[in-house]
């Protein structure tokens, strides 16, 4: 069952902009599941193939992403940060740390400390990033009918194209990403042959770099529409709508654990 936790955080000391990376939000998830089981913080840490979990930026607003602070996050800022785990037997294990997570607790994220003031675990009016299904709802709910799938690239959005990168987001390189991760952690295998029918029908994309202290990336971010063309099977046309509605939990692409591919469909 795929999870999408939102956690609202609140800066008992200025966060200095550049200890708002990727690298070290992640430094920070592994924290806290160090805090509950050290063996499985060092796993996920060195776990090389599709991850089990993707992080967000940290956010100050309710709605649109920020995927790049120019400045510092004053104290007592209320912020917001989204933890995604994709496979059931990972928020098992983490369950306890989701229900007694103290919010005098103190953590560190760089050199600032912050407090977990809540989680939310259901999709709310001003925070649709939180939300869960069952693999077998988001199959069996999709829909066999519907033909245009339009995504939001929300944060920037590279894919791994032999040894280099390519910000552009072809159907290829998007339904994969998304299949690999499905078939990895859902129980419920696809076949590569259903991507097969899908087709860019429109765009509306720029290139954003995203920059940490180790590396600078090109990826994209905007609105791409993909349209599923000619004569289709129903059961086809439900497993595409599952993996796309399956994009707000795994995103796509490259770096999902440091912020990066957030997409959600629209």
């Amino acid at each position: 069952m795929p999870h999408s936790l939102v956690l609202n955080l609140l800066p008992r000391s200025t966060i200095p902009a550049s200890h708002l990376s990727g690298r070290h939000l992640h430094a920070l998830f592994l924290d806290l599941v160090r805090s509950q089981n050290p063996t499985l913080s060092e796993l996920l840490h060195k776990q090389t193939t599709e991850k089990a979990f993707t992080l967000s930026p940290l956010q100050t607003q309710s709605r649109i992403l920020q995927y790049q602070h120019q400045h510092a996050i004053a104290t007592s800022t209320p912020c917001w940060w989204r933890i995604s785990l994709l496979d059931d037997a990972l928020f098992g294990q983490l369950a306890h740390l989701w229900l007694n997570l103290s919010p005098k607790q103190p953590w560190h994220l760089g050199a600032a400390d912050l407090n977990v003031t809540s989680i939310l675990g259901t999709a709310q009016s001003n925070q649709p990033w939180a939300g869960f299904s069952s693999y077998h709802q988001l199959h069996e709910q999709a829909s066999d009918y519907d033909r245009q799938i339009k995504f939001q690239f929300c944060t920037p959005t590279t894919f791994r194209v032999t040894q280099y990168d390519s910000a552009l987001p072809t159907k290829e390189l998007v339904f994969q990403s998304l299949l690999r991760r499905w078939n990895q952690y859902s129980g419920i295998s696809f076949s590569e042959a259903i991507l097969e029918p899908i087709f860019p029908s429109y765009f509306d994309i720029r290139t954003e770099i995203a920059i940490d202290s180790r590396s600078k990336l090109i990826g994209c971010v905007g609105e791409v529409t993909f349209a599923i063309l000619g004569s289709v099977e129903p059961e086809t046309i439900r497993q595409i709508n599952a993996l796309a509605n399956f994009a707000m939990y795994a995103g796509v692409g490259r770096k999902t654990p440091m912020g990066m591919g957030m997409v959600r469909r629209r």
